[in-house]
């Protein structure tokens, strides 16, 4: 049960005293030193840890994104892992470009098995770590800070003698005060003055600084980073790494603070992959950075390509709803936020700053088709089914007309209640419209006369009798209304007229929307879609008076339902 006085069982992390912090007006301009550790914290985050054949998927994964430091694994916990890391190294894996790393606890033993698994390695960083917070140290292994830092010394001096028999690596240290986060910023800044102590001033060190347990906002983090940062930053040989957890959610802004605030490098995994909520997200942090206009270095051209080969190799989804690649991120329901996206596409030019509405990325720089960026579902308006319908068919449906189709629309959503497809709606739109109707109009000639007027005479069928049909009016659209009263008996004025082209060449169609009112009936539009302009226009006129019909008072509305499913067998059969 959750208490009432949660003050009474936990305690805010205090602020750091950083009066003069600078953080909060830094600009991130650069893409970080990007270190993946979906091998190591990751894999030992899995249910089922991978195998050899999927760690080999997931690491040629790596470095065909352009990770140019990748954590390999922990060679000391089993012999899939130490093998796995020399069948790198001896298969000539490793591109000259990359360097592989390898973790080790502050244990003598584990650190001679670790760095005999790196043995002919053309570069390699060794990541020895200790834990350094009071609960850990204490109550844990039940040690002093003197003796943690002496533990410190002795397993770096260690690593150092070991390394310096093997001088065809070039070899770096990173050493890692596990449980940074929540240790004294003193104790911390001792325990890396200590390893770089015992390494040698000068040599290539990475000092990773974590959020073991994320336990305070990310603001708190970064005031941290600032402070080693002032304490490490600018020493020769000296990179200043973090290595965030999600704990609270705010991984990815963690990470970003600490970079403003002075961090040379980011571990994490990809799509967040970890223990308990996850490491930080990778592709979160690279793809921020790339919709700030900074190039990440890192190659995230086909996401999908990467999430599936994630999926597969982690035997974990990735949510719909994860930011940059999950199915949703670029799909709007939401019928003001489709409205606001298809004005935007029709507004936006090519070389244009990407400006979109709900869309902070172009979904195509990643391999992603707008196909997806609009779906229709009963919480969507007139914009999202004039879209699909754009995008997919060539269908630019005048305003009236999509208020108008919009409404047979959420009919037939409200009796399936669930989200229509592009194929749905163009069923839709074609039974709704009348687009395969039988018009009846069998042949036509349209003459101009002298006094500018033209003139129309024809045949066709209407309810069932064969017509002759005539009509005189300004134009042909005009002339065409006079002779459709005739066989409708009533008056047919045209409200409004547009057509445009469907293709191009000699495949090209027109289609044609009219809007037009019989007698006092309301106004109503028609569509057709022909080769040649005018019969499309004529075809429109004579679906628009059926449609009108088909409602006459006496006449019951149709099922969509019913029609939908007539369409749906149809398609099957």
């Amino acid at each position: 049960m959750m208490l009432q006085q949660p003050a009474s069982k936990y305690r805010a992390f205090p602020p750091i005293a950083l009066a003069d912090r600078t953080w909060p007006d830094a600009v991130l301009t650069r893409a970080p030193i990007w270190l993946s550790t979906d091998l190591r914290d990751g894999n030992q985050a899995l249910v089922e840890p991978m195998d050899a054949a999927r760690k080999l998927r997931m690491y040629e994964l790596l470095v065909k994104i352009g990770f140019k430091q990748i954590e390999v694994g922990f060679p000391a916990s089993s012999q899939i892992e130490y093998d796995f890391v020399r069948k790198l190294i001896d298969e000539r894996r490793i591109p000259g470009d990359v360097t592989i790393q390898v973790m080790t606890p502050a244990r003598e033993e584990l650190i001679e098995r670790t760095v005999e698994s790196l043995r002919g390695a053309p570069r390699a960083i060794v990541h020895v770590y200790n834990a350094v917070a009071p609960v850990w140290r204490e109550v844990v292994f039940g040690m002093t800070v003197p003796q943690v830092m002496e533990l410190v010394a002795r397993s770096v001096a260690h690593v150092r003698r070991l390394t310096d028999a093997a001088p065809e690596t070039e070899w770096t240290l990173q050493y890692s005060p596990e449980t940074f986060c929540l240790a004294e910023l003193e104790v911390s800044a001792q325990a890396c003055e200590t390893a770089i102590g015992a390494w040698g001033a000068g040599r290539a060190i990475i000092l990773n600084l974590p959020t073991t347990v994320e336990n305070a906002t990310p603001n708190v983090f970064a005031d941290q980073i600032e402070w080693m940062h002032r304490r490490f930053g600018g020493r020769p040989g000296v990179v200043l790494s973090v290595h965030p957890h999600n704990d609270r959610g705010t991984g990815t802004a963690a990470a970003e603070l600490a970079l403003m605030a002075g961090a040379d490098r980011v571990e994490g995994c990809l799509f967040g992959n970890g223990e308990r909520t996850g490491n930080l997200d990778l592709v979160n942090v690279a793809l921020n950075l790339y919709t700030q206009g900074v190039s990440p270095e890192l190659d995230f051209s086909d996401i999908d390509a990467v999430r599936a080969q994630v999926e597969h190799c982690n035997r974990l989804p990735v949510s719909p709803r994860h930011p940059y690649v999950g199915d949703l991120v670029y799909t709007s329901f939401s019928g003001s936020h489709q409205d606001a996206i298809k004005k935007a596409f029709a507004a936006r030019r090519e070389g244009d700053v990407w400006a979109m509405p709900y869309l902070p990325i172009d979904p195509q720089d990643l391999g992603r088709s707008y196909e997806a960026v609009i779906r229709v579902n009963s919480q969507s308006g007139k914009g999202g089914m004039a879209y699909l319908l754009e995008s997919e068919y060539g269908i630019v449906m005048p305003r009236r007309l999509q208020i108008e189709f919009s409404q047979a629309v959420q009919r037939v959503m409200d009796i399936e209640g669930k989200e229509l497809s592009a194929a749905d709606i163009w069923q839709i739109f074609q039974h709704e419209c009348g687009l395969n109707a039988a018009h009846g109009l069998h042949h036509h000639v349209v003459e101009a006369q002298g006094d500018g007027a033209v003139s129309l005479r024809g045949e066709m069928t209407w309810n069932g009798r064969q017509h002759a049909i005539e009509g005189r009016g300004n134009g042909p659209i005009d002339a065409f209304s006079h002779a459709l009263a005739g066989v409708a008996g009533q008056p047919v004025r045209v409200i409004d007229y547009q057509q445009h082209a469907i293709g191009s060449g000699a495949d090209a169609r027109s289609v044609a929307y009219v809007e037009l009112r019989v007698g006092d009936a309301p106004a109503l539009f028609g569509v057709a879609i022909d080769a040649d302009t005018t019969a499309a226009a004529f075809k429109a006129m004579i679906g628009g008076v059926q449609r009108l019909a088909a409602r006459a008072p006496n006449t019951p509305p149709a099922d969509p339902r019913a029609a939908r499913e007539q369409q749906l067998e149809a398609a099957c059969e």
